[in-house]
């Protein structure tokens, strides 16, 4: 079994680069021992368990259709009961699995585990029931190419947060301190990708439980489909981790890292990038500035991006500064014809007319993709709202859409320009 630790090491030492080791996010249910009585079962979100005199603690549960290898990969490093669940937060690759885990200590006669996590988890598993049909529909256009490759994300057709994922027992606001089977455990919030976000200090290993704070990609603070991240209280949770200076630190996605000055320098990074963004944007901002200015002026040094921890893979840059705006400054971007705006499809066919035909459109549209692909983007959506029916158009609108989720490096902008030009083929085969 490869050693996690070593492979971190080498990725942030620079002697290996990223390619020669291939994705560091990996679902292959396995366990590994990190350090004495401390493990990880790589899954769609780790499962740190820390082994006590009261039984294992788990940080996370994964999600439900992989929890049932998650929770196998644990039995067959300990049969200790779980004395507690601990909820990084409430996304559902970190709480989905949860239901397994419960129905484990109950077939084993086991007393039923501690379920532990921030008091807004709470809030989101309600969200989560009350929007469960938006959040079904863009989990599967975010990650349809992952559920492509075979990892299915849902339990229910229709359900997005599992029924059997209950909210915390106990629950905390600012930081709560364990002890558990000799073992202390400090439970420290701050919002980040989340605001139910909890990150944990074990005094003991030196170590830190960093949930989602380091995911082995660029921070996933802008989201575009999901709700308000905060990059400025997550730069100050990096540093404040680092001022404890760990020894240890175990994501709940990607590899952990050890060593004091080498954990220092990745959380250091993290949160002088998000810092950046923050800056310049709310700077721009404050100097009167469009929103369409600002996301084309903030640009992080290509260097940053290219450190193993740091690449662009999951969210981006781009879609921070959104974020950003959209925290500091609403949901107005600048463009008062925006604030108040006609339809789209009134405005395509007027665009339309002007251009001689939405074909027209479509084929100049065509003629951009390599050029220009944010302006064919542009046209060819024109092209379709004009003429919604036209088979022509949806074939250049499915061939401008591909060519742009090729050239992308974000799961996020990939799942939703593949899902823009599936719906596009899928009109097309109808016909």
């Amino acid at each position: 079994m490869a050693n996690l630790l070593s492979i971190s090491s080498d990725l942030i030492d620079g002697r290996v680069s990223p390619a020669e080791i291939g994705p560091v996010n990996r679902i292959n249910f396995q366990l590994s021992e990190i350090a004495d009585n401390i493990a990880m079962v790589e899954a769609f979100s780790h499962s740190v368990l820390f082994r006590t005199g009261d039984g294992l603690i788990a940080f996370d549960t994964s999600n439900l259709p992989g929890s049932h290898r998650v929770v196998k990969a644990i039995r067959d490093w300990s049969k200790d009961p779980f004395h507690s669940l601990v909820y990084t937060h409430g996304h559902i690759d970190h709480v989905g699995g949860c239901g397994t885990f419960l129905q484990d200590a109950e077939a084993r006669k086991y007393p039923r585990p501690n379920i532990v996590g921030h008091e807004n988890i709470g809030a989101r598993f309600d969200r989560y029931d009350h929007t469960n049909g938006y959040n079904v529909a863009i989990n599967a256009r975010q990650f349809g190419s992952v559920t492509r490759r075979g990892y299915e994300l849902g339990d229910e057709a229709e359900r997005f947060l599992p029924s059997s994922s209950p909210k915390p027992d106990v629950t905390y606001r600012q930081q709560m301190n364990l002890e558990i089977g000799g073992m202390d455990i400090h439970l420290i919030h701050a919002r980040g990708e989340t605001d139910d976000h909890t990150w944990a200090w074990i005094p003991e290993h030196k170590a830190i439980c960093a949930g989602d704070f380091l995911i082995w990609a660029f921070p996933n603070a802008g989201n575009p489909q999901k709700v308000q991240r905060y990059p400025a209280e997550w730069a100050a949770a990096m540093r404040a981790m680092a001022a404890k200076e760990p020894e240890l630190l175990l994501p709940a996605h990607g590899l952990p890292i050890e060593g004091k000055a080498r954990i220092k320098g990745v959380l250091t990074d993290v949160a002088d990038a998000l810092e950046f963004l923050v800056r310049e944007t709310v700077t721009r901002m404050n100097a009167g500035a469009r929103l369409d200015e600002i996301v084309h002026e903030v640009k992080l040094d290509p260097a940053v991006l290219e450190k193993p921890f740091m690449q662009p893979t999951y969210d981006e840059p781009e879609f921070v500064v959104r974020n950003i705006w959209r925290l500091y400054g609403g949901w107005y971007d600048g463009n008062p014809a925006n604030l108040k705006p006609a339809k789209d499809a009134h405005l395509s066919r007027e665009l339309a007319v002007l251009a001689g035909g939405a074909d027209k459109l479509a084929e100049r549209a065509l003629a951009l993709a390599e050029e220009d692909p944010r302006l064919a983007c542009h046209l060819v959506e024109f092209a379709v709202q004009a003429e919604p029916e036209s088979r022509r158009v949806h074939e250049i609108r499915a061939k401008v859409y591909q060519h742009r989720r090729g050239i992308e490096t974000s799961l996020m902008a990939k799942g939703i320009f593949g899902t823009a030009a599936n719906e596009s083929k899928a009109i097309i085969e109808e016909e």
